[in-house]
């Protein structure tokens, strides 16, 4: 177990933000995500951008725009982009945050707020979705329908009423967006390349956080972040069984993760406390009929 170490909490000492965002030809999203940065964020942020392919002109705006980036003439996949982008984080703090996301007035204050309730840096936390399109996400505000597209898109509305919709914090942070210290992301490695293209990353990052000693793993309600919804894993052609490596390398299923461990989509009523330890071993005992299934179906 990784020991925690205590946080500075002075209010003249804000912490120094990375926003890692990794791109693939979505220009025009990425364009508006970061306005909605520069507008919307009070706590300083270093943006960095991972260029996959750019046949759009994605790097040659990065450049105009002042952007720091990484780069690859295809595409990697998030794992790799994420990595690569990451390696040039100047910050305390690593956020990583897709492309096709739109963040909405007090989403960085909120998180902070709650990092300093916390009190320590062994945390994950990640901000409170705002998606078109329900899916029986507990932990994301759905429908909450302000554009599908950026032809489409509400901003004006969204602005005026996107405080409007209740939502309390929840346990089991996975996906993004998300911040972690950069003392942890760089004590597990980041996102695990074996997971490419990225299918199951998400959990994976949050079972090495588990197994580094994190037991926060909580969604800021009042943190809120317009989601355009799968604007670059709509474009994979060939994704990876990110399922099964998920059951293959941790011995339990994501599912098992996710209901069991981290306690996805559960309320959390006041203060978010530490999870309890869940004994890994016995979940790996009930899941290894699946595994053994898994295997000789391979």
């Amino acid at each position: 177990m990784i020991p925690s170490k205590p946080l500075n909490l002075s209010e003249n000492s804000l912490p120094l933000w990375s926003v890692v965002i990794p791109s693939w030809n979505n220009l025009e999203y990425l364009k508006q995500c970061v306005m909605s940065l520069r507008e919307h964020s009070q706590i300083p942020l270093q943006i960095l951008v991972h260029v996959n392919e750019g046949t759009d002109g994605t790097a040659e705006w990065c450049t105009k725009e002042g952007i720091e980036f990484s780069f690859s003439s295809e595409n990697i996949g998030i794992c790799y982009a994420v990595n690569m982008a990451g390696a040039m984080a100047k910050g305390e703090y690593l956020v990583y945050m897709n492309d096709d996301m739109y963040v909405l007035p007090g989403w960085d204050l909120a998180l902070w707020q709650e990092i300093k309730k916390i009190g320590h840096t062994h945390f994950f936390l990640s901000s409170t979705l705002l998606e078109p399109v329900a899916t029986g996400n507990p932990c994301v505000i759905a429908p909450a329908d302000f554009g599908q597209t950026l032809e489409t898109f509400n901003e004006k509305e969204l602005l005026k009423t996107f405080r409007s919709y209740k939502m309390s914090n929840w346990f089991g942070a996975t996906w993004p967006p998300n911040i972690v210290h950069i003392s942890l992301w760089h004590a597990v490695g980041g996102y695990s390349v074996e997971f490419s293209p990225g299918m199951y990353s998400d959990p994976d990052f949050s079972m090495k956080l588990w197994h580094a000693g994190v037991r926060i793993f909580a969604g800021v309600a009042d943190s809120r972040i317009y989601h355009f919804m799968s604007k670059s894993t709509l474009k994979l052609k060939k994704k990876n069984d990110g399922k099964r490596l998920f059951l293959h390398k941790w011995g339990i299923s994501n599912q098992q993760f996710r209901n069991q461990v981290i306690l996805t989509g559960q309320t959390i009523p006041d203060e978010v406390p530490a999870l309890d330890d869940t004994d890994l071993s016995a979940l790996r005992r009930k899941g290894l009929f699946k595994k053994l299934w898994y295997f000789l179906g391979s």
